[in-house]
């Protein structure tokens, strides 16, 4: 350890000499005044309303020449800041470390360098804070849409066997956790991460003064991370984004076999098939971290992060799906990993997301389900008929599953083991042309990633 230290001593002197370089700004964001620790933007091309805090700095490195960080792919590998600096905001330009973490702890994954130098009193390796953003801005908005920016750095999740927690006005984001613990960034590196807020949390942002994020991790591991800064995008107009395309395949772990027709989607559930040699392509994504995840019956979910950048030279990524050599038994059947199943009797009246006494019963059982399977993830989805407005019919088809999983974590489950979609109209299983076909479409599904 004493080695290490050492060694990073040396390199915080070297690239303290290093004079620092500005980046071009190629994006068409109105955020360019990058040296303030605060901004507010209205009526932008990117959106109609951006909340910055922190200084984007690149954790004080500055950017090499012509690095766009809306824009690029992950910045050049750096050392990490070992020093806080008295104008940056709480949390901004360190490394933060578990709440759990303890320096004299066993870590059977490793861990990296700078954990085993914590010191309590170092200001410049910390436990997590809790960032705010003011929000008094948006006040009786309108929010069709909302984005978390992070620019994060020197997350290591499947390195070092961390398991991030993410808290959004002291609420668990499981979501946003299954984004965070997909990313492997060595280097260390920094890069923009995209999470799209579910609209819960849109009754916040337009009656509240602040909108709080906190990122923890739970198990103690020793995997620092760092933020160079924060932003809320708000009504984000997708179309005025450096965008990039992807390519990839999806493999059976260990086999090196493609997998034909697996499902592959994006955090924000746009979604393709693989062909038959597992290929896939998806483009017109906005650049930044990109979580794309997969999914075949009979195999576990599989997720990677893509490095997306602008352009179309991106490169090509893969995920493995590892097969389910376990079944379970649901409600006196036999389920496998990856199958999809109807939950009946989970109805709700017209245009209503409350959840009725025969659909706390039908819950019950997968509640029964997870405290016998402790291993056991589930995504829920709700899906609607045609009838109506789209956009509307995504929101109540995401508030009924999201009251069915409020309902399970009342009962004790873990928040990180339910994943819960909207779909709306967009996923049917029958034409919307007669009213028993229109009744087979609206439905909840549950869909058992891991068992």
């Amino acid at each position: 350890m004493k080695r290490i230290l050492a060694l990073q001593l040396f390199l915080v002197f070297t690239l303290m000499c290093i004079p620092q370089m500005k980046a071009q700004v190629n994006t068409v964001s109105a955020d360019t005044q990058w040296d303030r620790q605060q901004v507010t933007l209205k009526h932008t091309l990117e959106a109609d309303y951006i909340i910055r805090i922190g200084d984007v700095d690149n954790l004080g490195f500055g950017w090499p020449e012509d690095f766009d960080p809306f824009c690029g792919r992950m910045s050049e590998s750096h050392y990490f800041p070992w020093d806080a600096h008295a104008e940056d905001m709480p949390g901004f330009d360190r490394i933060l470390l578990s709440s759990k973490f303890k320096p004299e702890g066993e870590f059977p994954c490793g861990g990296d360098g700078y954990s085993g130098s914590y010191n309590p009193d170092n200001p410049g390796l910390t436990r997590p804070v809790t960032f705010t953003l003011p929000t008094d801005v948006l006040r009786a908005v309108a929010i069709k849409n909302a984005y978390l920016q992070i620019f994060i750095d020197d997350f290591q999740a499947p390195s070092f066997c961390s398991k991030f927690q993410l808290f959004i006005n002291g609420t668990r984001f499981a979501e946003g956790e299954k984004l965070l613990n997909a990313i492997d960034q060595t280097g260390p590196v920094g890069k923009l991460l995209s999470i799209p807020l579910p609209e819960e949390f849109y009754n916040a942002l337009v009656t509240n003064n602040f909108f709080s994020f906190k990122i923890d991790e739970s198990t103690g591991a020793a995997d620092g991370f760092a933020v160079d800064f924060i932003r809320l995008l708000v009504n984000r107009n997708r179309e005025n984004t450096c965008k990039g395309d992807i390519m990839g395949r999806v493999l059976v772990k260990d086999t090196e076999t493609p997998l034909t027709k697996a499902k592959v989607w994006l955090a924000d559930n746009r979604s393709t098939i693989t062909n038959d040699n597992g290929e896939f392509s998806i483009k017109d994504i906005p650049a930044g971290f990109e979580i794309i995840s997969a999914s075949s019956t009979g195999y576990a979910d599989g997720t990677t992060a893509a490095d997306i950048g602008q352009g179309n030279e991106n490169l090509e990524v893969i995920i493995y799906l590892e097969p389910g050599e376990n079944t379970a038994q649901f409600n006196n059947q036999q389920v496998s990993v990856g199958e999809t199943i109807n939950l009946k009797n989970i109805m709700f009246d017209q245009g209503k997301a409350e959840l009725k006494t025969e659909g706390k019963a039908e819950l019950d059982k997968v509640i029964a389900f997870l405290q016998a399977n402790t291993n056991a993830r589930i995504e829920l989805s709700g899906h609607t008929s045609s009838e109506g407005e789209a956009n509307l019919n995504r929101s109540l088809s995401y508030k009924r599953v999201k009251a069915c999983k409020d309902y399970m974590l009342q009962q004790g489950i873990d928040a990180g083991r339910i994943i819960a979609i909207g779909f709306g109209p967009d996923r049917p299983v029958a034409p919307n042309d007669t009213e028993a076909n229109r009744a087979k479409n609206r439905r909840v599904e549950m869909r058992f990633m891991k068992l």
